[in-house]
């Protein structure tokens, strides 16, 4: 509301909550905003009394149009930007952010009134939009605090690594993931990795940060890999994740966090989060 209300063009008539009847909550207005966690939505819409003209929205990434049955007129608005609070969320929702919106065109008015721009998600494939966010924000925020936690191991504050991230991030959106990938996993550097994992071992904690390390580098070996291809297109994928004896159990781990090719399993390497 605080958002709409500094773009100006909208009335707002206020916000209900969680221990207020919401039967009435369609009549009078022109838009109802259902902006409850996604487990809540279905219950409170089912509970709005459906009034012809208003239109009803949701601010879930990962729901579809139907938890809004039975009103005729709905749609879904999600921003791609982090809300952690109402004051940071009502400007970062007009920083020029991207809105995935679905159903009724009102929801293309409200992203493009912030400022934004639209982007159409239909319902069947908001699992896969949703859970390409969730990598993008969530998982990396986790990332970062793993590396919060390594960085103290050696003494050092997070914030000594802030330059080296924020040119990772940005060269990652400017030459493409592919281009921007450097480090030990990149190139082949098994005995970096192996002093990598010898210390993380010596953590408290040890088998989740190993594996959520793990974990990167086999993202990061598929990565190096696919690159191998573009460049060299002799080469076959199933050739370059072949079984190796020479290979470390690092690699084979690596190669096997990378998935399956043309229907083959991954080759043995597990990894158990305790």
């Amino acid at each position: 509301m605080a958002a709409l209300d500094a773009v100006g063009g909208f009335e707002c008539r206020g916000a209900l909550g969680r221990h207020d009847a919401l039967a009435r909550a369609a009549s009078g207005v022109d838009l109802l905003v259902i902006a409850t966690p996604d487990a809540e939505v279905a219950r409170a819409a089912s509970q709005v009394v459906p009034v012809e003209g208003t239109v009803v929205v949701h601010l879930s990434g990962s729901l579809g149009l139907d938890v809004l049955a039975p009103h005729a007129r709905c749609g879904s608005l999600h921003p791609l930007v982090p809300l952690p609070s109402p004051d940071v969320g009502a400007v970062r929702l007009r920083s020029g952010v991207t809105f995935a919106v679905a159903g009724d065109p009102i929801t293309v008015v409200l992203a493009r009134a912030l400022g934004g721009t639209p982007l159409t998600v239909d319902d069947d494939r908001r699992a896969s939009y949703h859970a390409a966010a969730s990598i993008a924000a969530n998982h990396l925020v986790a990332l970062i605090g793993q590396v919060e936690r390594v960085a103290a191991s050696a003494g050092l504050p997070l914030d000594a690594f802030a330059g080296l991230m924020r040119a990772a991030t940005d060269d990652a959106f400017s030459l493409g993931p592919r281009a921007a990938l450097t480090g030990p996993a990149a190139r082949g550097d098994w005995d970096t990795v192996e002093r990598h994992r010898d210390e993380l071992a010596a953590m408290s904690g040890h088998r989740t940060e190993l594996a959520a390390y793990d974990a990167m580098v086999g993202l990061a070996r598929r990565l190096s890999l696919d690159t191998a291809l573009s460049l060299d297109p002799a080469l076959s994928l199933d050739t370059a994740l072949s079984p190796d004896p020479a290979l470390s159990a690092v690699e084979a781990d690596a190669r096997a966090a990378a998935g399956s090719v043309d229907g083959r399993e991954p080759m043995d390497g597990e990894v158990r989060v305790a």
